[in-house]
């Protein structure tokens, strides 16, 4: 799959959603090739910015939109990696801030 395939079928479906890409346009294409390359690794599209195990079953909650995206949307408008932003940092009605790792330290590689 191509970049740009990703990131259309993305934006639209995520978008139905009220959720955003992050509007650095640069640093969206830098991760969702991460993506791309990550399930030519493995097989499934880990977390760019998470260190993948290689093993499905453990890495689940960091298969991209990973389980930690939701609260962090919510509490801090934007997901871990930056990847994806709330309907309201999108509109800039909240201010970006710095989002702390939620990914439980027994899981982390």
């Amino acid at each position: 799959m191509k970049i740009e395939q990703l990131y259309e079928a993305l934006k639209k479906s995520q978008e139905a959603k009220g959720i955003y890409f992050n509007k650095d346009k640069e640093l969206v294409f830098e991760l969702l090739e991460a993506l791309i390359t990550n399930k030519d690794r493995y097989g499934y599209m880990a977390c760019p910015c998470r260190l993948a195990s290689g093993e499905k079953e453990k890495d689940k909650d960091i298969i991209c939109p990973c389980e930690y995206r939701a609260p962090d949307l919510k509490e801090f408008g934007a997901c871990f990696c930056g990847l994806y932003i709330s309907e309201s940092l999108n509109n800039m009605e909240i201010e970006s801030q710095y989002i702390p790792e939620r990914r439980p330290p027994e899981k982390i590689f």
